[in-house]
């Protein structure tokens, strides 16, 4: 893949929101208020997708603006993180109505803007938050209980890099226990981040039997 330069990147990643903004791929742009493209780093080496906006998230035009995303900003503070130093987006760009789970019409239409965005950040390891963005980027039907805190080399964007399964905040706030499980496994997104950014890329080679 031909190398960009920082600046052509980020531009377009620009364009890109500017097609998101304009997106009718699916009905769910007739009832948004904005479209969630995401915010952060445009250069993170760490990037968190979520599953859909909520309704917070469909006002701000934000991702992870309410509860779920305090208790996100709260996680990242703990391992020496925030907000500006990653990258977070979401499955889908449009709230469902309700916050009903995403549709599998809605996947497909968000899916080319979400592996583009991957592929002009150029993050070297993904926090997939919940079912849908683990099964979606993992490409395996295997549900996050399952998988949670269980790092995966995939290929995306045209790269490999690693893919961290995590339940999402949401998930947290509705359960003691898994609230209390969250921050192990997250307590070691920062080191997998720093040692993908030093790995040969020669070893970054994905195990053939991971779920065997």
């Amino acid at each position: 893949m031909q190398s960009r330069s920082a600046e052509e990147r980020r531009a377009e990643l620009v364009e890109l929101y500017r097609e998101a903004a304009a997106c009718e791929r699916c009905p769910l742009f007739k009832t948004r208020t904005k479209v969630v493209f995401g915010s952060g780093n445009a250069d993170a080496g760490l990037m968190f997708v979520g599953e859909a906006p909520g309704m917070h998230e469909d006002q701000q035009g934000l991702p992870f603006v309410g509860r779920a995303g305090q208790l996100l900003n709260k996680l990242l503070e703990e391992i020496g993180l925030a907000r500006e130093d990653v990258f977070i987006a979401n499955v889908l760009q449009s709230r469902p109505p309700g916050n009903r789970d995403p549709q599998p019409d809605e996947i497909d239409a968000c899916r080319p803007f979400l592996h583009r965005k991957i592929e002009l950040i150029e993050p070297r390891v993904i926090c997939t938050l919940g079912n849908f963005s683990t099964k979606l980027l993992t490409r395996s039907q295997r549900g996050i209980t399952s998988v949670h805190g269980r790092p995966q080399v995939h290929e995306l964007g045209g790269r490999l890099l690693r893919v961290y399964p995590l339940f999402h905040p949401a998930a947290a706030l509705r359960s003691t226990k898994t609230l209390e499980e969250l921050p192990v496994p997250i307590g070691a997104v920062a080191p997998m981040a720093a040692a993908a950014a030093t790995a040969p890329a020669d070893e970054d080679t994905p195990p053939p039997t991971l779920f065997d």
